[in-house]
């Protein structure tokens, strides 16, 4: 390999575009505002995890998802968001405790895995108590695979998720966090 080939091989594998190919959807369109302010699409992967991409689609098209913020944002690892009971804008030291009025899902354990822009749900201890919490990987994270469920993937903005404020200390909550303004469904 010629020496200009493997530097624009390098250059490439470097840069922060990034961009995946659109799926069947549906999207989630969240409009993020704070420190990192923009669009970001994921597309959801309903053939994967179908009841997990079900509940977001319903608690998105309720507006449930308005306005929640970024509690737990941790630099090379991921950005979680999605309590829409405690995680509100305007602060709560709950928030990333909480869920929605919807059932806890049972776990959809798949192939994917947890690459940079995937997107999976939140759990507690308990593999089947994904609610509505879910976060964004800011890097690969293959320890996750098969532990929790993957419901997504980033298509565009991921350079505004790179840029959502990060948390102190090792369990990374934000004070004075980002928020997802609106969350809407295109189908």
């Amino acid at each position: 390999m010629s020496r200009k080939l493997l530097l624009a091989a390098l250059a490439l594998v470097a840069s922060p575009v990034f961009a995946q190919e659109d799926g069947p959807g549906p999207n989630l369109i969240i409009q993020v505002d704070g420190e990192a302010k923009g669009e970001i699409v994921i597309d959801l992967l309903s053939d994967v995890a179908p009841k997990h991409v079900e509940q977001i689609v319903t608690l998105a098209k309720s507006g449930a998802y308005d306005d929640v913020v970024f509690h737990r944002v941790i630099d090379g690892f991921m950005a979680q968001t999605g309590d829409v009971q405690y995680g509100k804008a305007g602060g709560n030291e709950m928030a990333g405790m909480g869920g929605s009025e919807l059932p806890d899902l049972a776990a959809e354990f798949s192939s994917v895995s947890f690459d940079r822009g995937v997107v999976g749900m939140a759990r507690s201890m308990d593999p089947n108590s994904a609610n509505s919490q879910f976060f964004i990987m800011f890097a690969p994270a293959p320890h996750l695979d098969n532990q929790y469920t993957v419901v997504g993937r980033v298509i565009s903005g991921m350079d505004i998720v790179d840029t959502i404020k990060k948390g102190a200390g090792g369990n990374g909550e934000v004070e004075t966090p980002d928020r997802m303004v609106k969350v809407t469904v295109q189908e």
